[in-house]
C-alpha cells in the first residue's frame, strides 16, 4: 500500500504496533499469579522473568502479524490506529514479527522445553488466527481466549504447581477474553462485513450474538463457583466484589448497546474487569 513519506519504522510506532501496555499487563499477570497464588519467594527467580518476557514477546509478534493482515479492515474500523503502511512499512512489520517470534520461542526453551513447545504452538496459532481464523465465526474468538488463559497456566507449568487458584484465574481469563473478543467483533462489524469476514455478529446478527454472550457469562460463573467449591474455597464476598458486580454492570450495558460507541465502551470495561481480576490476587 503506497503511502507518501513512508518511513521504514520508528520506535514509537513499534511500541504502538505491539500494544506495549498490553504486554506490560501480561507480565504483571504472570508475576501476580506466581507471587500471590504460588510463592512470594519467587520474586527474583530468573525463570519467572524469562517467562514473562518471552510470553510478552510472543504476544507482541502476534499483534504485529494481526495488524499486518488487517490493514484494509482497520482503515475502515480504526483508521487512526493504523501503523503499518504509515509509520512502519509492511516489510519491516513482517521482519519484526519473525524476529520476535523466534526470540520468544528461543527464550521459552531456555526456561524449559515444555514452555518452549507451548510458545512455538502459541506463535503458530497467532499467525493462523491472523491469517484466517479470525474471519470465521467463533473459532478465532476461542483461540485468542485459549491463548490468554494459557498465559496464566504457564505459571503452573513452569513450577509444576497444579494450583487450583491458578486454574480459576485461567478460567476467568478465558471467558472474559472470549466475551471481549466477541464484543470487539460487534464493534468492528462494518469493516469486517465489507471484506467478507464471517464473525458471529455477521453470521447471526447482533441480537443473537448478545444472547450467546449471556450464555457464556452464565457458564463462566457456574464454572468458577464449581471449581472454587471443589478446590479453592474463597469467600463469597471476594467473588461479589471482584466478579459479579462488574459482570452485572457489563450485562446491563450490553442489554442497551446498539452503537459502535456502546460496544467500544463494553470492550474497555471487559479489560477493566480483567485488570480487577489481576489486582484481586493481592487479597487472596
Amino acid at each position: 500500500m503506497p503511502v507518501e513519506n513512508q518511513q521504514p519504522f520508528t520506535f514509537k510506532a513499534l511500541l504502538r504496533l505491539t500494544r506495549f501496555w498490553n504486554l506490560v499487563i501480561i507480565g504483571f499477570a504472570q508475576y501476580f499469579t506466581t507471587l500471590f497464588l504460588i510463592d512470594r519467594n519467587l520474586m527474583y527467580d530468573w525463570k519467572l522473568l524469562a517467562l514473562a518476557c518471552s510470553t510478552a514477546i510472543i504476544a507482541a509478534a502476534g499483534y504485529i502479524i494481526n495488524d499486518y493482515y488487517d490493514i484494509k479492515i482497520d482503515l475502515i474500523n480504526k483508521p487512526e490506529r493504523v501503523v503499518i503502511g504509515k509509520s512502519i512499512t509492511r516489510r519491516y512489520a513482517l521482519f519484526f514479527h519473525t524476529l520476535l517470534s523466534i526470540l520468544g520461542i528461543a527464550m521459552g526453551f531456555v526456561v524449559g522445553w515444555k514452555i518452549g513447545v507451548i510458545h512455538f504452538l502459541s506463535a503458530f496459532l497467532l499467525w493462523w488466527y491472523s491469517n484466517s481464523l479470525k474471519r470465521q465465526p467463533f473459532i478465532g474468538n476461542f483461540v485468542v481466549a485459549l491463548l490468554t488463559s494459557i498465559a496464566i497456566l504457564l505459571v503452573n507449568v513452569l513450577y509444576e504447581a497444579n494450583n487450583s487458584l491458578v486454574v480459576i484465574y485461567a478460567l476467568f481469563a478465558f471467558f472474559m477474553t472470549l466475551v471481549r473478543e466477541i464484543v470487539k467483533d460487534m464493534e468492528d462489524l462494518k469493516g469486517d462485513n465489507t471484506f467478507g469476514c464471517k464473525t458471529l455478529p455477521i453470521v447471526f446478527g447482533i441480537r443473537k450474538t448478545k444472547w450467546m454472550i449471556y450464555g457464556f457469562l452464565i457458564v463462566f460463573s457456574i464454572s468458577v463457583i464449581a471449581v472454587n467449591i471443589a478446590y479453592a474455597q474463597l469467600p463469597d464476598s471476594y467473588f461479589l466484589i471482584f466478579l459479579f458486580v462488574p459482570l452485572g454492570l457489563l450485562v446491563l450495558r450490553l442489554l442497551r448497546a446498539d452503537t459502535r460507541r456502546d460496544f467500544y465502551w463494553l470492550s474497555q470495561w471487559c479489560k477493566i474487569i480483567m485488570l480487577l481480576g489481576i489486582l484481586s490476587m493481592v487479597f487472596i
